[in-house]
């Protein structure tokens, strides 16, 4: 589903990672562990095609997101990624549900039903209309999340997915990735500081300036 080569980056004379090579399989949970400032979250935006690398190519079913143009770049980024920002980017002036359902506008598709259940599942029932500046960060945090899976993405990218949560809640939300990417087979990248939330995963990584280890 995701294949990583050699992927580098750098701002200015200033590297950040090289040689980061990684592969996910549908079905698959990974998280990513690292220091702050290794470039966690650079990674995801350049494996999201949001970031250019300075070297290296990433494959997301196939297609060599890097290579591509932006046009289709945020096509595949529509109809295969869904994407946990850790700064939420929801739109203020449309309501929670709204927020929750455009990447399946986006798509040419209408599933109140789905935003709906989303929104039960992540504990949000019952708030679909009220806009985002009415609620919490914790609460923004899950509606950023059933955004990212509304769609059914093949690939999951959570940054830092339940840093705004209390412990009962973040696993709650843990749950809901979890049952997601088992019933639709859907690939998941979560980067994180949380140790409860790396023990959920099938396999843990270290992200190190100089390329990606198993963590201990």
């Amino acid at each position: 589903m995701l294949q990583i080569r050699a992927l580098a980056k750098a701002y200015a004379e200033t590297p950040v990672f090289r040689d980061v090579s990684l592969h996910l399989e549908r079905g698959e949970f990974v998280a990513m562990l690292g220091e702050s400032g290794v470039g966690k979250s650079t990674l995801l935006n350049c494996i999201a095609g949001l970031d250019e690398a300075d070297g290296g190519e990433v494959l997301l079913d196939g297609a060599p997101v890097l290579a591509l143009p932006e046009p289709e770049r945020a096509r595949l980024r529509r109809e295969k990624l869904g994407f946990v920002f850790q700064a939420f980017h929801l739109l203020p002036h449309l309501s929670v549900a709204e927020n929750v359902a455009l990447p399946l506008l986006l798509l040419g598709r209408n599933d109140g039903a789905r935003v709906e259940r989303l929104l039960q599942s992540v504990g949000l029932g019952g708030l679909g209309a009220r806009s985002p500046a009415q609620l919490s960060g914790g609460q923004l945090q899950r509606v950023a999340l059933a955004r990212a899976l509304v769609h059914r993405p093949l690939l999951i990218l959570a940054d830092e997915p339940t840093g705004n949560l209390d412990p009962a809640t973040a696993e709650r939300m843990l749950d809901v990735l979890t049952a997601q990417v088992r019933a639709e087979g859907a690939a998941c990248l979560l980067v994180t500081h949380s140790a409860a939330a790396a023990a959920r995963a099938d396999r843990v990584l270290r992200l190190t300036a100089t390329g990606i280890e198993a963590a201990t």
